[in-house]
């Protein structure tokens, strides 16, 4: 099992930045592929980043690559986004996640899902 802690959400101005954190417990992270998600209101989840537990390679939704980055810090088991040139259109419950299998661009695969942080960007 996989305890999934998210923090460092709030609210910002447009064009602000943001970094949120992802605390485990249980089990390293450097055995999971990590993935952070978000979902705003009325919308579906949606995949925003996901960073491989093998090569480290890292990949993005169209909708936030250049702005947003993903990281990881095995030796305190913690993975983080990095969010920059916030925008309306990013307001959402970001949520981070760990599976084995898990996959870019969709929840496949991601067996281990924290609470969520509230990110509100202002216009």
């Amino acid at each position: 099992q996989v305890q999934l802690v998210e923090s460092g959400g709030g609210l910002v101005q447009a064009g602000g930045s943001l970094r949120l954190s992802c605390a485990a417990s249980g089990r390293a992270i450097s055995s999971y592929n990590m993935g952070w998600f978000r979902q705003a209101p009325g919308k579906e989840r949606e995949f925003v980043a996901r960073s491989e537990r093998s090569s480290g390679s890292t990949s993005y939704a169209d909708s936030v690559e250049g702005r947003f980055t993903i990281s990881r810090d095995n030796a305190k088991n913690t993975v983080y986004l990095q969010m920059n040139g916030l925008n309306a259109e990013d307001t959402a419950v970001y949520s981070c996640a760990a599976g084995k299998f898990g996959v870019v661009g969709s929840s496949w695969g991601y067996d281990y899902w924290g609470q969520g942080t509230q990110v509100t960007v202002s216009s």
